[in-house]
């Protein structure tokens, strides 16, 4: 080394490289400006040999100035370097005597902008994910990969990989600023590079991390991050998108929603290869998300779901928490292919009609060592409580929201999935969680506010502050909160003091409506209250009804398996008549793979769905009717457009717990829309039972659990049944239908003209011979009235006369109409004109002004 060199090299930051110890490596590496010249520094070392290109001008021999493999070279300053320097690139021959030419890493200027760095320590960087992380870039013409990563109490970070022998020494990253942001810029990268971050902190041996914001991983049991290129893909899904758009969420919500929950590793499974030591080969019983997309979409669309709901697809280690202990919030999991194969399948999936929701889990993550836990040597992520920083119920650790880059962490993650990769909807888990301090942890000495209550205040201006701007960028994409507490205003607006969801899981009407189902029909009247409560809040918050994954796992049998009776067929005959109140109780609709077809084993994330099972009638029976249960329900706007008004339910009778029936309509703004729904939860038939309409019409059975083909015993005949003029269940219309046991009948109304009544005679003595005819005619009727009250005060169980137990009503009802048709009849100079009837006077319209959008 030349005397000149040697001097004008700051030897202990040569040390500091060596060594490892910097933060600020591009203060050293690189080409500087020097009053003696040009002074060019690399470290790489097992380079045995490293000559500088630099371009315009001629080839350069660096010098051997540490034996670690620190090199240098000062090159004579030319005026036309003095406004901008030469690029240039080194030409390394490494100790295996292999010679490559690579840019220098530490010679390009950094991707961030001030601005940048403002807003991320804010923590309003929403689109963050478009620098965070690993990307592949060309800067100045050249290719690579530029990656950081935030580790603000970390010494030194590295971005280690096959492609530098996983030495942290060699792609040192640079700080900016006080931000704790590091980058670097690896020239020649190319997608699917595996890579780690190496970081070094006080006191502590170096350790290696996942990149937080990675945008791929390795296949489990592997943890190894992956660089990913997600602007390959070409999508062709702008018809679907605009519509999104232009519906908004608050349009959406009128539109028919039915949810087909999905594991995707086991919705269809592969058997698993073997290799030829005997040793499985890892992930060979999965489907690609290309295969994937064609089966789901296949299926869902024969059976006519609307959206599918995927648990979490974002990358885990672990196939037993289904996905909800994430280790990539950025990264869809191998598993099942790469982004751009995920991306294949959402776009598939729209083009094929149906919307793609993801689960989503901002509640808690895992402690795995190379994960978020102890990120940069602190608990960076955690909260810093120690009361809170773990999760009670799955020994996760919780995120510190009040911290804006944890908070930004998280917000991009969900605004990630809805720009990268086009989801109609985040279902967020375990919100409940989120919200109370004391959330497990009750007893003596549970944590409080700064006010005294339970309430996280940090969680609940975190969701807020997602909500509000989420729906900003992106209004027609739907956040769902699986929220299983009172907490009010789940899904009010933020500018209305609420969480701004647009809807929450009704985890009451399920665990109240599974209930009732479980208990033996004798026994369910005593239990009728778990049937009717829900409509009491139904308007509290715009829910939507679940039979989710939970509910058919950890010994709680699946949906088929708990419900009553001594055969298979018994117990689907219970699960029908369930699905049919399910799809027709207001709210939008969530059944998960597998209860479709009445799947009787629980289900289990190593096991492919028992598709075998539909060549039993049985199952096949259920199937069909969940598929003309959704084309029905798809097709009939009163069972989904006023989901959220009350003008768009009504009861019919929510009284009849004795006999386990109920009887309730659901509308429209249009009378022709009405929808009237009988279902009974007993095991007795009722012929020739008489419910109350709310106008004059024709009523025709659409849909019944008990139609022959669904393995009923066809008691429902789907011909038209006119209404008549009798005052029944507080209207003045009724109809004489048959209602079987253990069945849901859907009945279409449609308004008709009431029958013209003859005209009368015009001589007087025919007038004065139909009065009296009249008269006797109607004091007969209420004898017979009067006989069959008694009659009904001893025969309760088994009516099939009387119609209706309330005897009462049933002769003043009757005695009410045949007056006024007596009366009728005695006008002489008067014809019946037949009109149009309106909806019931009891609902309201719904249309306009009238309606109240909540949130």
């Amino acid at each position: 080394m030349t005397e000149k060199l040697y001097d004008v090299m700051n030897w202990a930051d040569v040390e500091d490289v060596t060594y490892a110890e910097t933060s600020d490596p591009k203060h050293i590496l690189g080409a500087h400006v020097v009053p003696e010249g040009l002074l060019i520094q690399a470290f790489i070392p097992t380079a045995k040999d490293i000559e500088v290109k630099i371009q315009g001008d001629r080839v350069y021999q660096m010098e051997l100035a540490d034996e670690e493999g620190f090199y240098a070279l000062l090159v004579p300053m030319k005026k036309k370097w003095e406004k901008e320097l030469p690029k240039y690139s080194y030409i390394i021959t490494y100790d295996n005597d292999t010679t490559t030419e690579s840019e220098d890493p530490y010679s390009f200027a950094s991707i961030y902008t001030e601005e940048d760095i403002k807003k991320y320590q804010a923590g309003i960087w929403y689109d963050i994910y478009n620098k965070m992380g690993a990307h592949p870039i060309t800067i100045d013409g050249v290719k690579g990969v530029v990656f950081s990563v935030w580790a603000p109490n970390a010494e030194r970070v590295s971005v280690v990989g096959d492609f530098n022998l996983w030495d942290g020494r060699r792609n040192m990253m640079q700080r900016l600023g006080n931000s704790g942001v590091f980058e670097t810029f690896i020239p020649q990268l190319t997608p699917g590079t595996v890579y780690k971050y190496e970081i070094k902190c006080r006191h502590k041996e170096p350790f290696l991390k996942t990149d937080p914001y990675a945008n791929a991983m390795e296949m489990r049991p592997n943890n190894a991050s992956v660089v990913a290129d997600l602007e390959k893909f070409t999508w062709t899904d702008k018809a679907w998108e605009d519509r999104k758009l232009s519906l908004k969420t608050s349009g959406i919500k009128e539109q028919p929603m039915s949810v087909y929950e999905v594991h995707l590793g086991s919705f269809a499974r592969k058997q698993i290869m073997i290799n030829e030591d005997g040793t499985e080969v890892t992930g060979s019983e999965f489907y690609n998300y290309r295969e994937l997309a064609k089966k789901l979409a296949s299926y869902v669309k024969k059976q006519g779901y609307t959206h599918v709901e995927l648990m979490p697809i974002m990358e885990h280690p672990l196939d037993a928490s289904w996905g909800y202990q994430v280790s990539g919030y950025y990264a869809p999991t191998s598993r099942y292919g790469t982004p751009e194969d995920f991306m294949f399948f959402v776009n598939h999936l729209h083009n094929e009609g149906i919307g793609v929701i993801l689960d989503w889990v901002p509640a808690h993550f895992l402690r795995d060592t190379w994960g978020l836990a102890q990120f940069d040597g602190t608990g960076l992520y955690e909260n810093p409580d120690p009361v809170l920083a773990s999760h009670p119920h799955w020994g996760t650790l919780t995120f510190n929201y009040r911290k804006n880059e944890v908070s930004n962490f998280l917000i991009g993650s969900a605004m990630y999935w809805a720009d990268k990769y086009h989801v109609d909807g985040l279902r967020m888990d375990a919100v409940a969680s989120m919200l109370y301090l004391d959330y497990g942890r009750q007893g003596q000495g549970a944590p409080r506010n700064i006010y005294g209550g339970n309430e996280n205040l940090d969680s609940v201006e975190f969701l807020k502050h997602l909500n509000s701007q989420f729906h900003k960028r992106f209004p027609g994409t739907l956040l769902i909160a699986e929220e299983s507490t009172a907490w009010p205003n789940i899904t009010s607006s933020v500018k209305d003091e609420g969480l701004g969801f647009d809807l929450k899981w009704n985890m009451g009407w399920m665990n109240d409506f599974l209930g009732y189902m479980e208990t033996d029909p004798f026994f369910r009247k005593g239990s009728y209250n778990q049937l009717t409560f829900s409509m009491l809040y139904n308007y509290s918050e715009d829910f939507m009804l679940v039979f989710s994954h939970d509910e058919v796992v950890h010994g709680k049998r699946s949906l088929l398996g708990k419900m009553p009776g001594q055969t298979f067929e018994e117990k689907a005959r219970n699960l029908r008549t369930a699905y049919g109140y399910f799809w027709t109780h207001p709210g939008k609709k969530l059944l998960f793979m597998g209860q479709d077809f009445g799947q009787y084993d629980e289900w289990s994330e190593n096991q492919e769905l028992e598709w075998n099972l539909l060549e039993y009638p049985v199952h096949k029976e259920t199937q069909d009717f969940v598929k003309d249960l959704n084309a029905i329900y798809k097709t009939q706007p009163a069972l989904w457009q006023l989901d959220y008004y009350p003008d768009g339910f009504e009861w019919i009778n929510c009284s009849y717990s004795d006999l386990s029936m109920v009887m309730f309509i659901r509308k429209t703004d249009k009378p022709e829309e009405t929808i009237l729904v009988v279902t009974n939860f007993d095991n007795v038939a009722h012929p020739k039972f008489r419910v109350g309409v709310p106008f004059m019409c024709n009523a025709k059975a659409l849909i019944s659990t008990d139609d022959e083909k669904y393995g009923g015993f066809g008691m429902v005949k789907h011909t038209q049944i006119k209404a008549k003029r009798i005052l029944w269940d507080d209207r003045d219309f009724a109809i004489d239908i048959d209602i079987p046991s253990m069945s849901t009948t859907i009945y279409q109304l449609t308004p008709c003209a009431e029958a013209a009544e003859k005209a009368p005679a015009k001589k007087a003595a025919e007038k004065k011979s139909t009065s009296k005819k009249s008269s006797k005619k109607e004091d007969t009727e209420e004898k017979m009235a009067a006989k069959k009250t008694a009659a009904a005060d001893v025969e309760v169980v088994n009516l099939t006369d009387a119609k209706k137990p309330a005897a009462k009503r049933t002769t003043a009802g009757k005695s009410k109409s045949t007056t006024k048709t007596t009366a009728g009849k005695a006008k002489t100079d008067s014809k019946l004109t037949a009109k149009k009837p309106e909806a019931s006077k009891a609902s309201k319209q719904a249309s306009g002004a009238a309606r109240r959008r909540k949130g």
